[in-house]
């Protein structure tokens, strides 16, 4: 298949409730600038390719508010919703039982609407070299591990905080997903780890945070276009 011809899809997996935002309203159909968060989400994907598709992973009883979004902001030709599942693992992982051709995979956080077509496309570049691209950024923080009821400081220089889109070749990613589920499957690159590849890290965004609590959506308003 001709590198350039090759199907783009984006699995934005949107099913969590927010329990931490402390709203009645999922985060990822909270408002910005009039707008709901899923919408930058999504806008962001299809702009950075003409080619791309999405597969929006939902919780059923949020069903209709993405339908809605769709239907009021895009070209519903390019995106499919399917059911979430009790944990993001079994969310992507009906995600991923709708893609029927050979592809390069983006997983992405449907609250990380900071995404930029740029890092989107530096995904894609790197996994199409590698098999994988995982963006992360690094550690600013001091750091310290919790092991039987002592701490001791770990080297920041060597940590690195995980982002999303979390992209791969699907013949890499979905056979990783018949894996059986483990509590240690935080994200993709976990469950492409253990099922023996090596990951790929490339350069994340420090802008590109995961909208988690009212002072991130705060923090997001002030950012977004």
């Amino acid at each position: 298949m001709e590198i350039n011809n090759i199907q783009k899809i984006a699995v934005i997996v949107a099913a969590g409730n927010g329990s931490r935002m402390n709203s009645d309203i999922p985060k990822q159909f909270l408002l910005l600038k009039g707008k709901p968060v899923l919408y930058y989400t999504i806008r962001a994907f299809l702009n950075a390719y003409s080619d791309m598709e999405i597969i929006l992973v939902l919780a059923s009883d949020h069903i209709q508010k993405g339908r809605e979004i769709i239907d009021g902001f895009f070209d519903d030709s390019r995106i499919s919703i399917c059911d979430g599942g009790d944990t993001r693992f079994e969310s992507v992982k009906n995600g991923l039982r709708k893609i029927n051709k050979e592809a390069i995979v983006f997983v992405h956080d449907g609250v990380r609407c900071l995404v930029s077509e740029k890092l989107i496309k530096r995904c894609f570049d790197g996994a199409l070299e590698f098999g994988n691209a995982v963006p992360a950024t690094p550690c600013h923080s001091s750091v310290r591990l919790l092991e039987d009821g002592e701490n001791k400081i770990l080297d920041r220089s060597a940590l690195r905080l995980v982002q999303t889109p979390q992209t791969f070749h699907s013949k890499i990613l979905i056979p990783s997903f018949e894996i059986p589920y483990k509590e240690q499957f935080t994200d993709e690159a976990s469950v492409v780890e253990a099922f023996g590849l090596k990951i790929n890290l490339v350069e994340g965004e420090e802008t590109n945070f995961k909208i988690t609590t009212p002072l991130d959506l705060l923090l997001a308003g002030q950012l977004i276009d």
